[in-house]
């Protein structure tokens, strides 16, 4: 099955954007950490977080992208492409766990906020949101944000980052003007539910593809369509659709035909269903073609049982 290859172009890419940003972040996260401790803002503190969280994401994109290169061998049949995937599981409960515990945090600073050096940390936030936007931006040039989890799951990352860095600064006027004490963990526990969030999507949007759900930019009934509707094709079951890891959908199935068929009349009829497919998102198909007397059930899912006992069809 060749490949398209703008999939190994715009990898290319995703890794040269991950690389930039995530020099320029771990950075910057470094020096709000200790910007956050001297001027005793947890605001700041609760976004260098956030950016830790950031750059451990990136971290792992790129060691993902690296490993996923990884040629597949006999015992890794598809490669290292699922350690994407992992990668944005566990990236996902770290921002849980982030979260959780700048929650709790500011719940012990509502009750008595500390003194914070507003003017520090103003300046200090307002440079952080200026780094973010030159992140987000190199990474919407550069990289795949619509289409890769890895990728979409950084630059969110980013995105709830900058408004972190609005919720610092805006936490450090209101100290400045007002003396609001209470402005900075209010920031701190608004960018952790958007830590939370993005934790939560990307967790579930992973486990998805572990648990080797049909993806999200596959549609199953007009898939079955295409297929039943082929020229020559009588009947189809057996289908299994799922991703191997973000823009890389696989399927396969059985599918009924007539048992004059040549084997060249059915190579082209394959061609032309793997061609259909390519469009509906499906980039690596395996089809078996069988006549009608082949023994199944009708079903288009499989019905295999685990303990199969022995007079079901062998896959």
């Amino acid at each position: 099955m060749g490949h398209d290859h703008g999939h190994d172009h715009t990898h290319g890419a995703n890794k040269k954007t991950l690389m930039i940003s995530f020099i320029i972040i771990t950075a910057y996260m470094i020096i709000e950490a200790i910007g956050g401790f001297i001027t005793n803002s947890l605001a700041l503190l609760s976004d260098a977080g956030h950016m830790l969280s950031d750059a451990i994401s990136l971290g792992i994109a790129l060691l993902a992208f690296t490993l996923g290169e990884k040629a597949a061998n006999y015992s890794k049949t598809f490669g290292y492409k699922r350690f994407e995937i992992l990668a944005a599981v566990l990236n996902g409960v770290t921002l849980v766990i982030i979260a959780i515990f700048i929650f709790y945090e500011a719940i012990q600073r509502f009750q008595n906020p500390p003194e914070v050096a507003s003017t520090g940390m103003l300046i200090i936030a307002f440079i952080g949101l200026l780094v973010n936007i030159l992140v987000a931006w190199t990474m919407m040039r550069g990289g795949d944000v619509e289409e890769n989890l890895n990728m979409r799951g950084a630059y969110l990352h980013v995105i709830s980052d900058m408004l972190g860095s609005v919720g610092a600064i805006i936490a450090a006027l209101l100290i400045m003007f007002f003396g609001w004490g209470w402005a900075d963990p209010l920031a701190s526990v608004i960018v952790a539910a958007l830590v939370l969030r993005s934790g939560y999507y990307v967790i579930k949007s992973g486990l998805h593809v572990l648990m080797e759900g049909t993806p999200q930019n596959v549609d199953v009934d007009d898939m079955i369509q295409t297929i039943q509707n082929t020229k020559g094709i009588q009947g189809v079951h057996d289908l299994h659709v799922w991703s191997i890891t973000s823009g890389l959908n696989a399927a396969s199935f059985h599918a009924v035909v007539d048992g004059q068929m040549s084997i060249a009349e059915s190579e082209q009829l394959l061609r032309q269903i793997e061609r259909d497919l390519e469009h509906k998102n499906i980039h690596h198909m395996t089809i078996q073609l069988e006549t009608s007397s082949h023994l199944h059930d009708n079903s288009i899912l499989c019905k295999v049982k685990a303990e199969s006992s022995g007079h079901h069809h062998h896959h």
